[in-house]
């Protein structure tokens, strides 16, 4: 089994870096970290160089990396998984490079959804600091799709260390630390990155940011804010840059006692994904509950 220790970053394709700048910076609330050769890089925290990378190209593009120790063998990793059913890939000097780690390896996971196993990313070295003080304190889950919930959950659960915090239908929120999930996947009819998760510190964060993305920005708020029945967390998701969606949140679980926790299933309704009665305008939320009216 692999051990994964955390989320590193997420690279997303975009056609205008430009356009990507101002968003990740003014509307989302991140530091720019560089950019260079159709890439541009973005910081959520103290210690990661970074973890949104933006890269010319189609938006349909998505790459999910996650990070090993120190002391973990790439190869070793990579035969576990090509003896799983999984072509690997190991990354070139110029791959290693646009990535800012000592080496990588990727795959793709059953639903075709492009992953990297990261060693040695490099850390931040100097404080976070964000144009738009959104609250953020770091990049913390990720939503994928997947064509086969029971089939992608074995896959993370058996091959790699992920277990299941709860349900919400068949969809499966695991989590690889303490943290109540950092994978969500989500029934679809295709593959790609459904949403990005930044946590914040606050509840105030959350509702700030309500205020200035609908009133100031014109983004749409696609549900919340409100809290999620599974985690706790406080939330409020928008669509923004390239249709893509994105989430603050702010009071997720910490499951500390890993030999008394026991997950639950919780079904798949509105009620589940908020327990304060925000209606999700999100389809991969919503294909139990049709009428559901989307959130202003």
């Amino acid at each position: 089994m692999i051990d994964l220790r955390s989320i590193r970053y997420v690279r997303i394709g975009t056609p205008d870096l430009g356009e990507a700048t101002n968003f990740a910076t003014k509307v989302l609330g991140l530091e720019a970290a560089g950019r260079e050769r159709g890439m541009a890089y973005f910081r959520s925290d103290d210690e990661r160089d970074h973890t949104i990378c933006y890269v010319e190209g189609d938006p349909a593009q998505h790459a999910t990396a996650f990070e090993v120790s120190e002391n973990a063998d790439l190869q070793a990793i990579a035969g576990e998984i090509e003896r799983a059913g999984y072509p690997v890939h190991a990354g070139t000097a110029a791959e290693r490079e646009a990535r800012r780690v000592l080496d990588y390896i990727s795959f793709v996971d059953p639903s075709g959804n492009p992953m990297e196993i990261v060693w040695r990313a490099q850390a931040g070295n100097r404080r976070y600091f964000p144009a738009r003080d959104a609250g953020i304190t770091g990049f913390s889950h990720i939503g994928l799709r997947t064509t086969d919930a029971r089939r992608d959950e074995a896959f993370w659960t058996r091959v790699f260390n992920a277990r299941p915090s709860d349900w919400i239908g068949e969809a499966p929120l695991l989590r690889i630390n303490e943290v109540h999930h950092t994978i969500a996947l989500f029934p679809s009819t295709y593959a790609g990155v459904q949403h990005i998760n930044h946590q914040v510190e606050t509840i105030d964060d959350v509702m700030r940011s309500w205020y200035l993305l609908r009133e100031q920005r014109g983004i749409r708020i696609v549900f919340g804010p409100g809290r999620h029945a599974s985690s706790g967390a406080v939330f409020l998701y928008f669509e923004a840059l390239d249709g893509m969606i994105y989430e603050y949140s702010s009071g997720v679980m910490i499951i500390d006692d890993e030999a008394s926790y026991v997950p639950r299933q919780f079904p798949f309704t509105a009620e589940s994904f908020c327990m304060w009665g925000s209606k999700p305008d999100i389809v991969e939320f919503r294909k139990s509950d049709p009428e559901a009216l989307p959130t202003l």
